[in-house]
């Protein structure tokens, strides 16, 4: 008798075993992203950097998602090229631009190292060390937001019709967690500037290791196909890219409503986030270990809030409400922290549920306002836009912040700089209202539960 070979993915256990190599890889990708806000001020202390620097350190991930348009050209090499190759391409730009700003920051480099005298041979005005960073971090940014786009398609590929939504809730704690470890790892390891290369060398390590894991997905990607394509030899039929997707969507108000609700959310918490630690011990007297801890309160509570929202709103519906309910309380947080000294603990934890809730309604939301055949282009210009903002906001917080802090005082005050984030995040709340209310007019169904029909 002729016995039948299960595909990998219906095997329980090697589907799961997947979720843990990929969320690997997103949780390394999301701690090197947060590894220096907990530096800010080592930087700016070992390496003369201002705030403008800083925050143009930060902004500098999101130039080749913004500019190049990174985040809509990645998925359509994803789709050409396939999960393998689109991957290791782009996990390994993430890696290469690691060790590059891990180099930046290392004292072999800082001691006329290979390639020193050329960066400071242009832009006087940016130290070395600074431009090797911005080489790294632009690198980084082109690499990673691809990668979560990839790390997407293959839990669609391992997970459909089995847990899904479990993945997906997962695959956000995961991204969560790397930034939860980076905040308080990442201040430890540097020693109040005593190991600082240190810390962020590891932090490139860990980035280094995540193409390691990659690799070994591939080898089971890679027997995976070959079960599938001994199963049938159907292709399924793709439709190319034309330029009508874009203005499709930039012609639907609800489409647009989102998006932009989309880049003020994720503009006034992302930057905020940068320089959160600093504020926070600037302001309220706390170490950078301490200040550290208190920040990946957000991150921590995200890890458990977003699947349970996302549970919530697949039954009882309600997006559109939740995502005003989610930027009145960022709004309501960033006006407490920037008037008053209320003790930051109960609002930190005000600022992770809102950051919860937001895009467990915002994201899954998309299916009611485009058609299947445009998902794909709606993400990806959502992420572009998105990375406008991730781009923009940290070098006009910078800027703000040296402003209002002439001479770089030991002890900032970060009043007038977090009165913009509460303006960023009152543009989301009113495009929030204004969703809501497109809604109501056209009918699209955002309010629904998710799994009605």
């Amino acid at each position: 008798m002729d016995t039948i070979k299960k595909a990998l993915n219906e095997s329980p256990a090697m589907r799961w075993g997947v979720l843990l190599l990929v969320g690997f890889v997103l949780s390394v990708n999301y701690y090197f992203y947060d590894a220096f806000s907990t530096l800010k001020d080592l930087l700016r202390a070992e390496f003369d950097f201002t705030n403008k620097d800083y925050g143009l350190f930060v902004s500098f991930y999101s130039v080749p998602n913004t500019f190049l348009l990174m985040a809509v050209i990645g998925g359509v090499i994803l789709d050409k090229l396939g999960i393998r190759r689109t991957g290791f391409s782009f996990v390994f730009f993430m890696a290469l631009g690691a060790v590059l700003t891990a180099y930046g920051a290392s004292d072999y480099y800082g001691n006329d190292g290979f390639g020193y005298q050329l960066m400071g041979a242009f832009l006087p005005n940016y130290s070395p060390e600074l431009k090797m960073m911005l080489i790294g971090r632009f690198f980084f940014g082109l690499g990673a937001e691809t990668s979560i786009v990839v790390v997407s398609k293959i839990l669609v590929k391992w997970f459909k019709g089995k847990d899904l939504a479990l993945a997906f809730g997962l695959k956000v704690a995961f991204g969560r967690l790397g930034t939860f470890a980076a905040l308080n790892i990442s201040p430890a390891v540097a020693k109040d500037g005593a190991n600082l290369t240190g810390a962020i060398w590891l932090a490139a390590i860990l980035v280094c290791t995540g193409l390691l894991v990659f690799i070994i997905y591939t080898l089971l990607d890679a027997k995976l196909d070959n079960q599938l394509q001994a199963e049938t030899k159907k292709s399924v039929p793709t439709k190319s890219f034309e330029i009508s997707d874009l203005t499709n969507l930039l012609g639907n108000r609800a489409y647009l409503y989102i998006a932009l609700l989309c880049v003020t959310f994720y503009s006034a918490v992302f930057p905020f986030l940068a320089y959160a630690p600093d504020f926070f011990a600037d302001k309220f007297g706390l170490t950078s270990v301490d200040s550290g801890k208190l920040t990946s309160l957000l991150p921590l509570g995200t890890m458990f809030f977003t699947p349970l929202f996302g549970w919530l709103i697949d039954r009882k519906g309600k997006s559109a409400t939740a995502m005003i309910f989610g930027a009145s309380t960022l709004l309501t947080v960033h006006l407490i922290f920037a008037l008053t000294y209320f003790p930051p603990q109960a609002p930190i934890i005000f600022l992770g549920i809102a950051f919860s809730l937001v895009p467990a309604a915002m994201w899954p939301s998309m299916v009611r306002l485009v058609d299947d055949s445009q998902i794909g282009t709606a993400y990806g210009l959502m992420y572009s836009i998105q990375n406008l903002g991730l781009w923009g906001f940290p070098i006009i917080a910078g800027s703000i912040l040296d402003a209002t802090n002439p001479g770089n005082p030991e002890v900032a005050d970060y009043t007038a700089t977090i009165l913009m984030f509460a303006a960023v995040s009152l543009l989301g709340l009113i495009f929030a209202l204004l969703l809501k209310y497109e809604d109501k007019k056209k009918g699209f169904g955002i309010e629904l539960p998710l799994n009605r029909k």
